[in-house]
């Protein structure tokens, strides 16, 4: 069997496996699971990433924990991932960034993201991310399918490349669910979420979102854009941001 037509099957074996249990089962699984091999989280440490990191701490606090910092992140989410950190006790923080001279090189002055957002999001995120994910099998993420756009159909378990796959534990999750597992285990919150940014990224690419609007409005707002380019998009390999446009 091809290497590809292997890791599909292993990640729709997987699902079928999986499919009736809930997040907190898939999780504490998929972490111990021969099938998925060896595991990171990546976070953003942004509105919800508490969630999947209390959920971590409890159940293996030991796994990498990823966090890229690009460097561009408000001053708020670097003090918040500190205190995270700290509270939840995670042993294996991972915090990784693009060379200096790398963004020497391609954004020397810091502007980049004026000219190109999806030029900006490969640089000082998916190049580094990639970097950092060698050697690992899969990768778990906080998306869910109540987020709409390219999130609507996700699965428990996703083909990334080849070799690897990607981890969806919250999938089925609505806003409630994530509220409620907040409430119920008092954690912590952004201090953005508070003043209207239920979704955040990068300060200059990142602003608040009005009431009505989609959770993640706020992102690259005027831009057919709705991925930092980490994530699949329509099963395709993505190595750089993909506008909606590009994807239809």
């Amino acid at each position: 069997m091809p290497l590809d037509d292997e890791i599909a099957a292993r990640a729709a074996g997987l699902n079928i496996a999986y499919r009736h249990h809930g997040a907190t089962a898939v999780l504490e699984r998929a972490l111990r699971d021969p099938e998925v091999g060896n595991v990171a989280l990546v976070s953003s440490f942004g509105a919800e990433s508490v969630v999947l990191l209390h959920m971590v701490s409890v159940i293996s606090p030991g796994t990498p924990v990823i966090f890229v910092d690009t460097q561009m992140l408000f001053a708020e989410t670097l003090t918040y991932q500190s205190e995270l950190a700290e509270k939840l006790r995670l042993t294996d923080l991972r915090t990784i960034r693009a060379a200096d001279s790398t963004l020497a090189m391609d954004d020397p002055d810091g502007t980049l993201h004026r000219f190109s957002t999806d030029a900006c999001c490969a640089l000082r995120k998916v190049a580094p991310l990639e970097n950092a994910l060698q050697g690992f099998d899969a990768w778990i993420t906080g998306r869910k399918r109540y987020q709409g756009g390219q999130r609507a159909a996700l699965e428990f378990f996703e083909v990334e490349t080849p070799t690897r796959l990607k981890i969806n534990p919250l999938a089925h999750w609505g806003r409630e669910d994530v509220e409620e597992y907040m409430v119920e285990n008092r954690l912590p919150r952004h201090p953005l979420v508070a003043r209207g940014y239920p979704s955040i990224g990068c300060a200059p690419c990142t602003s608040p979102v009005r009431p009505g609007e989609d959770p993640r409005a706020g992102r690259w707002r005027g831009e057919a854009k709705s991925e930092c380019g980490i994530h699949f998009i329509g099963g395709k390999l993505v190595r750089g941001p993909l506008s909606e446009e590009k994807v239809a």
